[in-house]
C-alpha cells in the first residue's frame, strides 16, 4: 500500500469528508510539470529564433554589439587563467606522466560520446550516431572504458564531437552576438545556450550513480588543464603577446567554430589582429 503522507479535511453540513493526498514523486527525472514548461518554452523560443534573420551572417565584420562587457569578462578571465588555470595547468603536466595523461583524455573523451550520439540523432544524422555508438562500444569494452582506443586501430570513423549548440545550427537557430563567458569563455547566444543543455544531454548522468556520474566532468577538466600546460606558449601568445588578445581570441573562435559546423556565410572573416597562425584546437581559451 502506497504510504500517505498528508491528509486533508474537508467539512460539510453534518460530517467531515476525508480525501488523501499524495506528496508529488521527485524521484523521477525532471519533474513533469516544471519539464514540460521549460520543454514548452524552449520550442517556442526555438520558433521564433527560427523565423528571425541572423545579423552574424550579414556583417562583413564580427558580430558584437555587447563588446565593452564582453571585455570586462575577458579581462576576468585572463586574470583567472594567470593566477589559477595556468599554473594548475602546467603543474598537471609537471606531475602526471604524459601515458597518464593520454589514458586521462582518452576516458575523457569517451565518455562524451553518448552526448554526441544524442545530438546526432536530433540532427538527424544516424549515420554519425550509429558510427559514435560502434566506436562508444568498442572503446568501453576492449578498450576498457575508453582508456585504450582499440576503435582507431580498427580504423573506425573518428567521434563526431556532435553538442547541441551544432544541433540549433542543424535547426537554422541563428548563431546570435558574439559573447565572453566567465569561466567559460568565448561563445556565441546559440552557442551558450547549447553548451548549458550539453550538461543534460548524456545519458550516461542518468544511468551511473552518484558521485560516479560526476566523472565525465571531472575528467574533462583534468583533460582541459592537460592542454592548458601542453600548449603553455601558444595559449600565452593569443592571451598575453597579442596586440589584442581578446579580439584574438574572437577571430579564433569564429574561424574555428564556422569550420566545425561547416557553415559558408561569412567563414572567411580574419579579424585584423589575428597574427597568429595557430592550430584550431587551441581556441577555446580566452585571454
Amino acid at each position: 500500500m502506497d504510504e500517505i503522507d498528508y491528509i486533508e479535511v474537508y467539512e460539510t453540513n453534518e460530517r467531515y469528508d476525508y480525501v488523501t493526498v499524495k506528496s508529488p514523486s521527485f524521484s523521477q527525472p525532471f519533474m513533469q510539470r516544471p519539464s514540460r514548461l521549460i520543454a514548452g518554452l524552449l520550442c517556442l523560443g526555438l520558433l521564433v529564433a527560427c523565423t528571425t534573420p541572423d545579423p552574424a551572417l550579414q556583417m562583413s565584420g564580427p558580430y558584437d554589439p555587447n563588446e565593452a562587457t564582453n571585455r570586462k569578462f575577458h579581462k576576468f578571465n585572463r586574470s583567472l587563467d594567470r593566477h589559477l588555470v595556468r599554473p594548475a595547468g602546467k603543474g598537471y603536466v609537471d606531475i602526471v606522466p604524459d601515458d597518464i595523461e593520454t589514458l586521462v583524455g582518452r576516458f575523457a573523451f569517451n565518455l562524451s560520446i553518448p552526448s554526441a550520439v544524442v545530438n546526432n540523432i536530433l540532427q538527424g544524422n544516424m549515420k554519425g550516431a550509429f558510427q559514435d555508438t560502434a566506436r562508444f562500444a568498442v572503446n568501453s569494452t576492449i578498450g576498457m572504458g575508453g582508456l585504450f582506443d582499440p576503435a582507431s586501430e580498427l580504423n573506425m570513423p573518428a567521434g563526431t564531437d556532435a553538442d547541441f549548440g551544432q544541433t540549433l545550427y542543424v535547426w537554422g537557430v541563428p548563431e546570435g552576438p558574439y559573447i565572453e563567458l566567465p569561466v567559460l569563455g568565448p561563445a556565441t547566444h546559440r552557442r551558450a545556450v547549447g553548451k548549458v543543455v550539453d550538461v543534460f544531454t548524456n545519458p550516461i548522468t542518468y544511468v551511473l550513480e552518484a558521485p560516479l556520474n560526476y566523472l565525465g566532468t571531472a575528467t574533462a577538466l583534468a583533460a582541459r588543464l592537460g592542454e592548458r600546460g601542453r600548449y603553455t606558449e601558444t595559449f600565452d601568445q593569443i592571451l598575453y603577446e597579442s596586440a589584442d588578445g581578446y579580439a584574438q581570441a574572437r577571430s579564433l573562435y569564429y574561424q574555428n567554430r564556422r569550420f566545425k559546423l561547416g557553415s559558408k556565410s561569412n567563414d572567411a572573416y580574419i579579424d585584423p589582429y589575428d597574427t597568429i597562425a595557430g592550430d584550431p584546437y587551441e581556441a577555446l581559451d580566452d585571454e
